[in-house]
């Protein structure tokens, strides 16, 4: 039984024999032949070559590593090491043999010498309990068997889930905050003063909203879309927004405790990569030169710049969405469709959120193959060095790809669109976008909620069935054959291997960057539940859901739809953590920024304690934020419209309207209160910023990273071996 175990498979087409191509495979076998490698042949729809390592090989690795899995090892040598070490080291030395041509694997595939080469999923105990009692939809309520996952995927894909079990399970309270806070403000949706004003300012005549067939309007038209507003703009969004930055400095300093005793108990603490590295490269070749460290300056300032043209070009699409955002304002407040007319800058919002993603999906692949460009180019001496920086490439330009529109959305909406007379305009014939005059918030509410919907729907639909049906077809494909050989064939059927590596062939493909494109997908749903979560307090909820979804939709498609992927060692989640903690101060900038600019929370402070009739009159009989829609408006004389602007016909004897500003009659000025609330926007966001990062440092340093046990763990296990090395010094310590 287990010299049928088979550490790896080779796939290739049939080539003719004497062929350059069946030449070169025949040269690459031949290498692995002399370091001793068993080979085996099955011929079906594909050629398939399984091999197996010599026993001496691991013998090597466990004396040059010092028997890192003494635990684990017997008296059977096949045995002595586990299955995950197995794959990991005979993948080494498989993508590290040359031929005498001086080719590897790697180069040998791109020129389909060989199509595949892949671990085998096992038929064993622990297959088969991941497979029934974790990659099942059933079990999405249950805990994850992380010893199994290590077991069978290596520590690499364990500490991804474990990383994201623990993420979903802290969620679980930032997702129940942020429903609180959203039923809040349900309660409260008619109860506004604010909202009252704008639902009885029946007399309040505002400007058109565009420049060609657009008639004046009454702001009590408005009245629900006020009441939505204030629903997510209120007080206890800057609660939220505060509790949210405590929050993500409490979830990474908890993991990093989690992972401490995680990585303990899998004697890991203290591994180090590069060692492993060396003694793989030792094993494979005893010539074998470590590789040396590299840098150019000049290679890294090319590289710096073709970084920059990249984020200027997804600069650029931003700005392209919002000139699609304004035409398409314009036509839908030129539509002869009455719904459409009256809802031009909700329905200019909502389509422009469904661009936006359709964005984000065609920037993405175009994304990753940049930065795998520019990875090549800074020429990476290691797997490891090669994924992280491939990984702050990528993840800065998907950063930019997510978040410019809502940067646009929450930073600049209605703040660089001029005033009436003398509007900002694109081409000089579109205007820019208003706010409404409750604020932009629900604009910035409405982009975010259809982005995340979408991307945790349809991407995720995509990323199920894209394999599944995939395997289908191929199984449906191949299934003709399948039954010639069981009538005709019966001497090929004994073989307990054809089946068992077909099987796999026909799985989904994995890439080297497999499991990195898990953990972006999830860093990239974290960014959108801290950093803009002021503006949208069901990001935590949704992410929630769609985490308890994501950890079976990643077991199903690793156990049943994908090839084994290789099993990676690791000791914690590598540069992702420092990612992490740069979206955590980014989340504190952001929510810093939304609530002091784009919701309407500071200029009703400063109305309430400066201009209210509380302050003025000295009254507490009525609402201190009485009169303040009134006070933030502004007025604008008829005749003062651009001459090519088509004036709708006025109320008789109605010369003037208004429009969302702090400015004079006279000359459009600003006034001395958009500066009062300018002074107490930047006053807050300081405030804000320093106090919110205060408590993430004090978070930081209260809670330890590694906990006293494991120290503990640790310091009796040192002491232990010391007394062991004693005992063999002691009896001959005299006699010296």
């Amino acid at each position: 039984q287990d010299e049928e175990k088979w550490d790896f498979v080779l796939v290739s087409d049939f080539h003719e024999v004497g062929s350059e191509k069946e030449t070169k495979r025949r040269k690459f076998l031949d290498e692995l032949s002399k370091k001793g490698f068993t080979i085996k042949k099955i011929e079906e729809e594909k050629l398939f070559h399984g091999v197996r390592a010599p026993k001496q090989i691991f013998r090597k690795y466990q004396w040059l590593l010092r028997n890192p899995d003494a635990a684990e090892s017997g008296p059977d040598g096949h045995r002595d090491i586990p299955v995950t070490t197995r794959i990991r080291v005979v993948h080494f030395i498989l993508h590290h043999t040359m031929t005498p041509d001086f080719e590897k694997l790697q180069d040998l595939m791109k020129k389909k010498v060989f199509e595949a080469a892949f671990p085998l999923h096992e038929n064993d105990e622990v297959t088969e309990f991941l497979k029934e009692r974790w990659a099942r939809w059933r079990e999405i309520f249950c805990q994850q068997p992380i010893e199994k996952i290590r077991y069978y995927f290596g520590e690499k894909v364990a500490l991804y889930f474990a990383w994201l079990g623990w993420y979903t399970y802290l969620l679980a309270f930032a997702a129940l905050a942020g429903l609180i806070v959203f039923v809040a403000g349900i309660t409260i949706f008619s109860s506004s003063q604010v909202s009252k004003e704008i639902c009885e300012a029946t007399d309040t005549i505002m400007c058109p909203l565009c420049d060609q067939r657009c008639p004046f309007w009454l702001l009590s038209d408005t009245c629900t879309y006020a009441k939505v507003t204030h629903m997510i703009d209120n007080e206890g969004t800057v609660l939220f927004a505060m509790f949210m930055a405590i929050w993500a400095t409490v979830f990474l300093e908890l993991w990093k405790r989690q992972r401490a005793t995680v990585v303990t108990n899998w004697d890991l603490y203290k591994w180090d990569e590069e060692e492993e590295e060396l003694a793989m490269g030792l094993i494979n070749d005893m010539e074998h030169k470590p590789q040396q460290y590299q840098h150019s300056y000049f290679r890294s300032t090319i590289i710096l710049l073709l970084v920059l043209v990249m984020i200027a070009v997804l600069i650029g699409i931003a700005h392209g969405l919002v000139i699609f955002r304004v035409v398409a304002t314009a036509f839908f407040t030129q539509t002869d469709f009455e719904f459409l007319r009256e809802q031009a800058n909700t329905m200019a919002v909502m389509t422009g959120a469904v661009l936006h993603y359709i964005t984000i999906v065609i920037m993405t692949k175009i994304n990753r193959h940049v930065a795998l460009y520019l990875c090549d180019l800074e020429k990476p001496r290691t797997l490891s060095q090669r994924e992280n920086n491939f990984t702050v490439k990528i993840f800065t330009f998907q950063f930019f790809t997510n978040f410019s529109s809502l940067i646009y959305i929450a930073f600049f909406l209605g703040r660089i669109n001029g005033h009436p007379g003398n509007y900002v305009r694109v081409a000089g014939k579109w205007r820019l976008e208003e706010c409404h005059p409750s604020g932009c918030i629900t604009d910035l509410f409405i982009q975010m909620a259809i982005i995340m919907l979408l991307k945790q729907t349809i991407s995720n639909v995509v990323e199920y069935l894209s394999p599944w049906v995939t395997l289908k077809l191929r199984k449906k494909r191949h299934r003709p054959k399948k039954r010639r050989v069981l009538s005709g064939e019966e001497e090929e059927e004994e073989d307990p291997c054809k089946r068992h590596w077909v099987n796999n062939y026909r799985l989904s493909k994995v890439e080297f960057l497999s499991l990195f494109d898990e953990f972006l997908e999830m860093v990239i749903q974290y960014s959108f539940t801290t950093i803009f979560v002021a503006a949208f307090p069901l990001a935590p909820l949704l992410a929630f859901c769609n985490n308890l979804l994501e950890i079976r939709l990643d077991a199903i498609k690793m156990m049943r739809l994908r090839r084994r992927i290789v099993p990676w060692k690791a000791n914690d989640i590598g540069i992702w953590l420092q990612v992490l903690e740069a979206i955590g101060i980014l989340a504190v900038i952001g929510n810093g920024l939304v609530i002091a600019i784009t919701s309407d929370f500071i200029p009703m402070q400063v109305y309430k304690y400066t201009y209210s009739p509380c302050v003025t009159e000295n009254s507490t009989a009525v609402d201190c934020s009485t009169g303040y829609i009134n006070h933030s408006l502004s007025v604008f004389r008829i005749q003062d419209f651009e001459p090519h602007t088509k004036v709708p016909q006025m109320p008789p004897g109605q010369e003037i309207t208004e429009y969302r500003d702090y400015r004079n009659a006279e000359d459009y000025s600003h006034t001395a209160q958009f500066w009062h609330i300018f002074a107490a926007r930047l006053a807050f966001l300081i405030l804000f910023e320093h106090a919110a990062l205060c408590v993430k440092l004090i978070a930081a340093w209260y809670v330890p990273n590694v906990p006293k046990s494991v120290k503990n763990e640790f310091r009796v296990r040192k002491h232990n071996n010391l007394r062991k090395e004693l005992r063999w010094v002691m009896p001959w310590g005299p006699a010296q």
